[in-house]
């Protein structure tokens, strides 16, 4: 069931801002063993999870607690797409006879609870670029769609962020990065970009690539709103993580506010429509329904 952790509300502040935790929420209605990898729909109603080897991918409907089971493919839950809040898209990755791995897209109709394979299973990198008007599956041998008939989008090739705008396709590398680029995200509004340089952390820019903010040394951005977004703040020995936590942003970096203590261990963020979800190290989900003032 859905347990609430907080009777009342309870607020924040710092700076100018003003950020009221209006409930905070753990997610346990039909979710056996861990939940990793979280992902809300852009109308925060419906959440999708997997297991910590990313095995599987199960949608968790936020208004009726009920569980789906999208896909028990091996590789499913990683990074699986909102496209749109009706279809998901997503990846499998099965090792073949030959002892390489296939991988798969797929894209899962939710209002036929039914999935279909985009293309024929192939060996390297297999990923999904969902805009506001499409989804292209782009491979390493083939692809179905094309990037520049999604509207506008983002991704990332190496340590360049490709960004796709009224059927132009530009590619940019705001800052230096050997390692490469990763968590590439379009905000709401669609006006902005954030993404994760190995060696900067995370940069939002705007359309034409322009750095607007250097936000800090964090992983995997989620954006609250168009304004705000929140990230994974960890530290780790080398071997395994010694903290972690959540903490929200100002896309502009002139705002910083810990939603979680380092010692919490809290990770892998996701957000949308004023609401977050996140994982522990132990795999178990909490919502936060968040209110910034001025």
């Amino acid at each position: 069931m859905i347990l609430p952790l907080l009777s009342g509300c309870c607020a924040l502040t710092a700076m100018a801002q003003h950020v009221t935790v209006v409930s905070q929420t753990r997610l346990s209605d039909g979710i056996e063993g861990e939940a990793c990898y979280p992902r809300l729909s852009p109308d925060a109603t419906k959440l999708l999870f997997s297991d910590a080897d990313t095995r599987g991918l199960r949608m968790l409907d936020l208004n009726s607690h009920t569980v789906t089971t999208l896909s028990e493919e091996p590789g499913a839950g990683f990074d699986a797409r909102w496209a749109g809040n009706d279809r998901v898209c997503f990846v499998t990755a099965r090792r073949a006879d030959d002892h390489l791995i296939y991988r798969t897209p797929m894209s899962y109709d939710l209002a036929t609870h039914s999935a279909q394979a985009m293309l024929e299973p192939q060996h390297g990198a297999v990923s999904a670029v969902v805009g506001n008007r499409g989804t292209a599956f782009l491979g390493a041998h083939k692809s179905r769609g094309r990037v520049k008939d999604t509207g506008t989008s983002v991704y990332t090739k190496g340590s360049q962020l490709i960004i796709t705008r009224d059927g132009v396709t530009t590619a940019h590398s705001p800052v230096e990065s050997y390692a490469g680029y990763l968590w590439a995200s379009l905000s709401p509004n669609g006006d902005k970009v954030a993404f994760v340089a190995a060696e900067s952390g995370v940069i939002v820019t705007d359309l034409n690539g322009n750095v607007l903010a250097s936000l800090g040394h964090y992983e995997m951005p989620a954006w609250l709103d168009n304004e705000y977004l929140v990230v994974q703040n960890a530290t780790d020995d080398g071997h395994q993580f010694t903290s972690s936590q959540i903490l929200l942003l100002k896309a502009d970096g002139t705002f910083s506010h810990a939603l979680t203590a380092p010692s919490s261990m809290t990770m892998q963020p996701t957000a949308a429509a004023g609401t977050v979800v996140y994982s522990t190290i132990d795999g178990k989900l909490t919502m936060l329904k968040i209110q910034i003032t001025q």
